[in-house]
């Protein structure tokens, strides 16, 4: 929000600033007037003393409005008709009087009734008044409620993030747990340890890291790296990873955790469930306005005329795609197909946007 957004946010300063512009636009256009007639130029001070005597007049309008306000609309306008008759009358009386003392140098009409002369005038002119106050305010409740609307689109928007992103740590957690515990019943206790050891790494990044916020590429692969880690204590030499990020991509955000749903369904599919492992080759770089992401594996493939995206019917990937969605509307890809000469390969397209100083752009 702008200085100048922030300084009419106070709604007080925002009456008296409107007010007192109206009136003396009032003075501007009634002096501008006077040329056409041509009036003296002590016409000028009744021009004032009116406008003053408007000011003042329609300030009580303003605390009777108040009071109304939650009345029904019929009772409302016929009331607001009325109180703007009252003080136009008011003030038509005022400015007759400092028209013929100043103006016309004391004159006094014949009938009293003369000195409600132009009563309709003056009425026009409080009625736009009463309209002006009732339009400004319905518009400042009008966009009261579209701020809170939005702040709670947005807090639903960022609990729904939060939960998405919370629920990759227990599917992972469960797998490295059970992991660690067949190790520890096939008496591997040392190798368990270097797991639990790395896990304790892994998920303090995790949590130490707002889940709303995104993070570079580059921080998002040191924790993969960590991730991989764990994995390849399990793995040893069936893991194979291949690096293939481009420099200019290392700075750009992408939503945390994005890549460990890819890897670990590699890991599952390709790795796992084959006695020779495999390779796993992760992969980013520019493309066009946007980064093109990734992750591929030289498994058996699948057939997708028949299992219908098989891997996406755990957690990780349908998580990645209400992710993206959430924070890209429709600004994104999301592609599965077989690998060539095997296996499978995710491909993510998100906008390019870059970190400045570690914070979001």
């Amino acid at each position: 929000m702008s200085q100048i957004d922030k300084w009419f946010e106070d709604k007080e300063r925002f009456f008296w600033i409107l007010h007192s512009g109206g009136w003396a636009g009032f003075v501007l256009v009634y002096y501008l007037g006077s040329f056409l007639h041509d009036m003296r130029s002590v016409f000028i001070l009744v021009i004032i003393l009116n406008g003053l005597a408007g000011w003042l007049l329609t300030l009580p309008l303003r605390y009777l409005y108040r009071r109304i306000w939650d009345l029904q609309p019929l009772v409302l306008v016929v009331t607001t008709l009325i109180s703007s008759y009252l003080i136009a009358l008011v003030w038509t009386v005022i400015k007759n009087i400092h028209y013929w003392e100043i103006y016309k140098f004391g004159y006094e009409p014949d009938d009293w009734i003369y000195y409600f002369t132009n009563s309709l005038a003056s009425f026009y002119i409080i009625f736009s008044w009463s309209g002006l106050y009732f339009g400004i305010k319905y518009y400042q409740m009008l966009q009261t409620e579209k701020r809170n609307v939005l702040q709670a689109s947005s807090m639903a928007h960022q609990a729904h993030l939060k939960m998405l992103r919370y629920q990759l740590n227990p599917h992972f957690l469960f797998n490295t747990l059970n992991a660690i515990s067949t190790l520890i019943l096939v008496k591997e206790n040392k190798t368990a340890n270097q797991m639990v050891s790395r896990l304790s790494d892994f998920l303090r990044y995790s949590l130490d890291n707002d889940p709303i916020k995104k993070v570079t590429l580059k921080q998002e692969i040191q924790v993969e790296k960590l991730y991989l880690e764990i994995e390849k204590v399990r793995f040893d030499d069936r893991l194979t990873v291949h690096w293939l990020i481009a420099d200019e991509v290392e700075n750009v955000l992408v939503p945390s955790m994005l890549l460990q749903p890819l890897i670990e369904n590699s890991i599952k599919y390709a790795i796992a469930t084959s006695e020779r492992g495999g390779v796993i080759s992760i992969s980013a770089k520019a493309f066009g306005r946007d980064v093109l992401i990734e992750v591929a594996d030289d498994g058996c493939g699948v057939d997708f005329d028949n299992t219908q995206l098989y891997r996406s019917k755990g957690v990780g990937l349908p998580n990645i795609k209400e992710r993206l969605s959430a924070l890209y509307g429709s600004n994104y890809s999301f592609d599965i197909a077989n690998n060539q000469p095997t296996g499978v390969k995710v491909s993510i397209r998100i906008p390019y946007q870059e970190s400045i100083d570690g914070q979001e752009d």
